[in-house]
């Protein structure tokens, strides 16, 4: 008795680069913001007035390894 299997020969949809160029800009622009609050957003360089970003990212900065104080 033959078996015969067939395999299936579907190949990915290639993504053009139009469709990803502006998501990763928007991800590049939101990590970068991201890394601003947790890493320099305190003392003469703050861009809010205040210690609320300093203490909402506090542990998040130790995490990451920046020293605050």
């Amino acid at each position: 008795m033959t078996v015969a299997s067939f395999a299936p020969t579907v190949r990915p949809a290639a993504i053009p680069l139009r469709e990803i160029l502006p998501w990763a800009v928007f991800g590049g622009l939101v990590l970068m913001l991201a890394l601003y609050f947790v890493g320099v957003e305190e003392g003469a360089t703050s861009l809010i007035s205040g210690m609320y970003v300093h203490e909402f990212v506090h542990d998040g900065r130790h995490l990451l390894g920046f020293p605050c104080h």
